[in-house]
């Protein structure tokens, strides 16, 4: 098996008022995102072509995520702040730490699809970090291959 991981950055506020605690109010992260891709061998000595692999995660997430808001689609914020023209991305559920790492692993697995790759190359693992101290990981199903 082989491995390759894309690191990016991004400032995104968000707020869980589902949640009872401080993360019910509007905040901010310095969120950092790992997307692995792992594949059983290499073609033409790679797993996927970095380049536009890297070219298109960063970008989806800058267009996305970056100096925006992440709230659930039910919350009552997203047409306020919107008519504000504050950059809003609804994340299904709520944008806990567990549920943006899943938005990536998507985000990542639909860009796979259009790169050049190794055969059986797969997102495998996200992990996203919310602060110093918070993060999760996704992990991919053990059938999930890009086709």
């Amino acid at each position: 098996m082989h491995s390759v991981t894309v690191r990016h950055n991004f400032e995104t506020a968000h707020r869980l008022p589902h949640l009872p605690g401080k993360c019910e109010s509007l905040h901010g992260h310095s969120w950092w995102a790992e997307i692995t891709v792992t594949a059983p061998q290499l073609a033409d000595g790679l797993v996927v072509e970095f380049g536009p692999f890297k070219q298109h995660i960063r970008r989806w997430i800058d267009e996305h995520l970056d100096h925006g808001v992440m709230l659930g689609p039910q919350d009552p914020l997203v047409p306020l702040l919107r008519a504000h023209t504050t950059k809003v991305h609804q994340v299904p559920g709520w944008p806990t730490v567990e549920n943006v790492a899943a938005l990536l692993a998507d985000v990542a697995h639909l860009a796979l699809l259009d790169l050049r790759r190794a055969p059986g190359a797969a997102v495998t693992r996200v992990h996203v970090q919310e602060t110093h101290v918070n993060a999760a990981t996704w992990h991919a199903p053990s059938t999930r291959t890009a086709a």
